[in-house]
């Protein structure tokens, strides 16, 4: 199975570090994050990846050869030109990744121990469209599934604002990890172009597609700030 690897991210809330770095670079025990997430990947078997860059993106392609890729065989979906979010970064990886096989997403600013395997086995099994690693954690956002844990909305915690898919049946609410199973019949199905997010996407899906929630109790960091790195620094070693 491919992964791609969204490492574009201008990562502001990790200044001042990302003033002169690509925030995949930021270092957690002293080992770059995106070193991180291609050994977290490839210790399930994953040994072939897709990895987007812009932010100071020639230090993770110099950063990648110094390292002889890991091991692995490596792709850049180069968007030096428009950093393009996370859908328009998966429509301009396309080329990288629609080619009738299941696919991952990871967000390279992002550390956890789930079982990819387990994540992968449950989304063929039901033969899913997408799967969304999800687990119920503070977030100020979370998704809302039913009781068969398909995606019917999102919520705004903060705020109340919410986005159904119907009429909210006392929905269950669980944050989105950063972790996608997909199947590329998704690139026929995109409306959007240019910059946008993959989850507006998915939140327009939901009416007409079958996404399912994969809940896991995992360790889950989202090393966007300097004291989440302080964190992340206590459980992975």
């Amino acid at each position: 199975m491919k992964a791609l690897i969204f490492a574009a991210g201008k990562g502001t809330r990790l200044k001042p570090f990302t003033d002169h770095h690509p925030k995949a670079l930021a270092k957690v025990n002293d080992v770059p994050l995106l070193e991180r997430n291609i050994k977290y990947l490839k210790s399930f078997g994953i040994t072939d990846f897709v990895i987007n860059i812009h932010h100071f993106g020639n230090q993770i392609t110099e950063f990648l050869k110094h390292n002889n890729n890991f091991g692995c065989r490596i792709e850049i979906s180069d968007e030096s030109e428009e950093l393009l979010e996370t859908g328009g970064g998966l429509v301009f990886a396309r080329r990288f990744l629609d080619h009738g096989e299941d696919f991952l997403i990871l967000n390279a600013d992002i550390l956890t121990d789930l079982n990819i395997t387990d994540l992968v086995n449950y989304h063929k099994k039901i033969k899913d469209f997408a799967t969304l690693a999800v687990s119920d954690r503070e977030s100020s956002r979370k998704l809302l599934f039913n009781d068969d844990l398909v995606l019917r909305g999102w919520l705004n915690v903060q705020t109340g604002e919410q986005r159904l898919a119907e009429f909210n049946k006392g929905f269950k609410p669980l944050a989105f990890s950063g972790i996608h199973c997909i199947n590329p019949v998704i690139f026929d199905k995109i409306k959007r172009t240019g910059n946008f997010s993959v989850m507006e996407e998915y939140l327009d899906l939901m009416h007409t597609e079958l996404i399912h929630g994969f809940v896991h109790d995992s360790i889950f960091i989202d090393v966007g700030k300097p004291e989440s790195i302080i964190k992340a620094e206590q459980y992975f070693k």
